[in-house]
């Protein structure tokens, strides 16, 4: 069953029988224009691990989308349209499954017309196809998945960039930067983590290295001690993981405590503080990861965005996907915005305005947080570039040295 948080801005109360299902109303709902007329409603869904998975990016995730459209609802342009916009969280937990019961859930919602989300490939795998036959738009932040824009789905998009740049990007820095010559390769049987994995093994060895090894786990696995031990046989001087940070942190730790001190690389997936916390800092130390776009102090509005995140979010920090969920969910909104322009905003949650919100967005072209967005001819981003961090003796994620 699950069990509708009350919000600052909206109450939202349901039962589910068959998910464990999160929503959660935000976005400054009163119901009404500041003039006194009756507002139209639009509802933006947020789909992400919220209590099991990565539940650290996903709660990011839920932080950026939120802090979008509450300032979106404080601008003339929103209130001058007669519209107020709010949002709900759908708790994925990461699974296919439950991802799919969540996008059964959102488009049952008459006035939902997006999603920002989901987090995990696999995920959205499954829930893309049912909101493309509710004709519901879906932006996500973090899919890395290459074939996701290859299935045909128009209603689909990403404002990340994907495996087959991050993986090489990171090969490229463990044999030309790292100077590693021999690795061994995990992934967590996950379309995300196999992906990643077979992306940086190809450019690995197309670089002149070795992969000694590759083996399979699973995303829930906590116990790899009997794996460190095969590892250990290799030589190796670096392994690639494929996968989050969850298991990730414990296959690190688990290998500095077993002998094997050679540096754990991952993907987007780890890139997280809790991967520290749970790998601890010295086991942690010397650890890789490539994440998508820049730092987000680096980023072109990222100091605008950082204050905006410490007045609406004191004592949190931003995680890898909070500022691509805020411009994800932007997309969203200028979608909606255009589509209320046009045929007004009493269609914007007509089956008519639904599909006008979807053929809106290829022609997006705004300055994000993240920088330029837009997108190629398949919904994916032009955006690419990819950042690499190690982690310090001070036990934090920062930039690598180049």
């Amino acid at each position: 069953m699950g069990m509708r948080k009350i919000r600052t801005y909206v109450s939202l109360i349901a039962v589910l029988a068959a998910v464990a299902l999160v929503v959660t109303g935000c976005g400054g709902t009163t119901g009404t224009t500041d003039g006194g007329a009756k507002a139209v409603t639009v509802t933006i869904g947020i789909g992400a691990p919220i209590s099991d998975g990565a539940v650290a990016l996903g709660k990011g995730m839920v932080r950026g989308a939120n802090l979008a459209v509450k300032q979106a609802n404080e601008s003339a342009e929103i209130k001058d349209l007669g519209i107020v916009l709010q949002t709900v969280e759908g708790d994925d937990k990461g699974d296919p499954t439950t991802g799919g019961n969540v996008a059964t859930q959102f488009t049952s919602n008459p006035s939902l017309v997006g999603v920002m989300g989901h987090l995990n490939s696999g995920v959205t795998r499954v829930a893309v196809k049912i909101y493309n036959q509710g004709n519901v738009l879906q932006v996500s932040p973090a899919n890395t998945a290459v074939d996701l824009t290859q299935m045909g789905m128009k209603n689909y998009f990403r404002v990340c960039t994907i495996d087959s740049v991050q993986g090489p990007a990171a090969a490229d820095y463990a044999f030309k930067v790292a100077g590693k010559k021999v690795a061994f390769v995990v992934d967590d049987s996950t379309p995300y983590g196999t992906g990643l994995a077979d992306e940086w093994a190809k450019q690995f060895e197309a670089n002149g290295g070795k992969v000694a090894g590759r083996e399979k786990t699973g995303d829930k696995d906590t116990d790899f001690k009997a794996l460190v031990t095969a590892i250990k046989s290799k030589g190796v001087d670096i392994v690639y993981y494929g996968g989050i940070y969850n298991s990730g942190a414990l296959l690190s730790k688990q290998m500095k405590e077993g002998g094997l001190a050679v540096p754990l690389m991952g993907g987007d997936g780890i890139f997280d503080g809790e991967f520290i916390k749970l790998a601890g800092a010295a086991n942690a130390a010397g650890d890789l990861c490539t994440s998508i776009g820049l730092p987000t102090a680096e980023m072109p509005k990222g100091q605008e965005f950082i204050a905006a995140f410490k007045a609406e979010y004191p004592g949190e920090e931003i995680a890898a996907y909070d500022a691509y969920s805020y411009d994800a969910a932007n997309v969203i909104i200028k979608a909606i915005i255009a589509v209320a322009k046009e045929m007004g905003a009493d269609k914007v949650t007509t089956t008519e305005g639904k599909k006008a919100i979807i053929a809106a967005v290829p022609s997006t072209d705004f300055e994000g947080v993240s920088g330029k967005v837009s997108f190629d001819a398949n919904g994916d981003t032009t955006n690419k570039a990819i950042t690499v961090y190690a982690v310090g003796a001070d036990g934090t994620w920062a930039p690598a040295a180049k």
